[in-house]
C-alpha cells in the first residue's frame, strides 16, 4: 500500500517551511520481524547536505516477550539492510518477566552507522530495569538523550536530535527542550509516548519519533483496539504517520515486543526507515 499525504504548516509553526511525506510499508524477510515501513519525509526546513538522510528507529523491545532471543539475530540484519545514517531507540527494552538488557545492546552493537546510536528511556525502565539499561547503554557506546538535544553534522550544516526524559511526568519534563531551539533548523524529537507532542508546546520540532501503543497489538482497520489505554487520546496516536494539533507530525512504531499480552493482530512488529529529503514533496 502506497500513502502521500501532504501538509502545508500554519504561521504558528514555520510558515516558511513546506513538508509532506510518503510511507510505504513491505513484509520483512526477517524472521520475527513482521515489516520494515519506509516513511519519506519531505521539507524545505531540511539542510542539503541532510538530503537521503537515513534515520532507523527501533521501539518497544520487551525484551524478552513475544521478541525472543531467537530473533535478536534477525533484528540486527533488518537494521544492518536499511543502511542508516543513524539508529535511534524508543525505550522499553526490558520485558516484564526480564530479560537480558545487556545481550540486546551488545546486539544492537552490530549496527554500524556513521552518526551512531541514540536512545531514549521508556516507562519500562524503572527501578532495576532502568539501572541495567542505562549501564548497558554505557557500555555499548549508546548516546541516551534525556531531555537533551545533540547535533550531526554535515559540513558546515546540521541537524538537531532531541530526546525526550519521562514524557509522562509532565510536573518535571513538561517542558520541551525544543523551545530554545531556532525555529529555522531541522529537529527530530524522540519521546517515547505520541502523548507528548500533544500534551505540550513542542515547537520547533519538525518531526517526532515515538512508540509505546504497539498499534495496538490487537487492531481493526488501524482505527480501533481494544488496549485503548496505551495513549489517553484513544486511536488517534495509534500507529503511523500523524499530526498533533500544531501541525507537527509524528511517526508512531508498532516496535518490537509484546506488553501484557503476547499477542498482535494486524499490527506487525516492526523497524522503521525514515529518509530525509531536501525541498517540497515531488508529484
Amino acid at each position: 500500500m502506497f500513502k502521500r499525504i501532504g501538509m502545508a504548516l500554519t504561521g504558528a509553526v514555520l510558515s516558511a517551511v513546506l513538508l509532506g511525506s510518503c510511507a510505504t510499508a513491505s513484509f520483512s524477510k526477517y524472521k520475527g520481524i513482521g515489516r520494515i515501513k519506509q516513511y519519506d519525509i519531505y521539507s524545505e526546513q531540511l539542510p542539503e547536505t541532510f538530503d537521503g538522510f537515513r534515520i532507523a528507529f527501533a521501539t518497544d523491545f520487551h525484551y524478552e516477550s513475544r521478541f525472543t532471543a531467537k530473533r535478536l539475530p534477525n533484528l540486527v540484519r533488518a537494521l544492518q539492510s536499511v543502511d542508516a545514517d543513524v539508529l535511534i531507540l524508543g525505550g522499553d527494552y526490558r520485558g516484564r518477566e526480564g530479560g537480558d538488557v545487556e545481550e540486546l545492546f551488545k546486539a544492537l552493537q552490530q549496527v554500524s552507522t556513521p552518526y551512531g546510536t541514540y536512545a531514549v528511556m521508556g516507562n519500562h525502565e524503572r527501578g532495576e530495569a532502568d539501572s541495567l539499561a542505562r549501564k548497558a547503554m554505557k557500555d555499548s557506546g549508546v548516546k541516551l538523550l534525556e531531555h537533551r538535544v545533540d547535533t550531526l553534522w554535515k559540513g558546515n550544516r546540521f541537524i538537531e536530535i532531541c530526546g525526550i526524559r519521562n514524557p509522562f511526568d509532565l510536573k518535571r519534563n513538561g517542558v520541551s527542550p525544543t523551545l530554545a531551539l531556532k525555529p529555522e533548523d531541522f529537529v527530530v524529537m524522540v519521546t517515547h509516548t505520541p502523548d507528548y507532542v500533544e500534551d505540550v508546546d513542542i515547537s520547533h520540532t519538525d518531526l517526532a519519533l515515538a512508540g509505546h501503543t504497539h498499534g495496538g497489538q490487537v487492531s481493526l482497520f488501524k482505527r480501533w483496539t481494544p488496549a485503548g489505554n496505551f495513549s489517553k487520546y484513544g486511536s488517534r496516536f495509534l500507529t503511523g504517520l500523524k499530526h498533533n494539533s500544531q501541525g507537527i507530525p509524528v511517526i508512531i512504531s508498532n516496535g518490537l515486543g509484546t506488553s501484557r499480552k503476547d499477542i498482535r493482530l494486524f499490527t506487525p512488529s516492526e523497524v522503521v526507515l525514515v529518509i530525509l529529503h531536501c525541498g517540497p514533496e515531488k508529484p
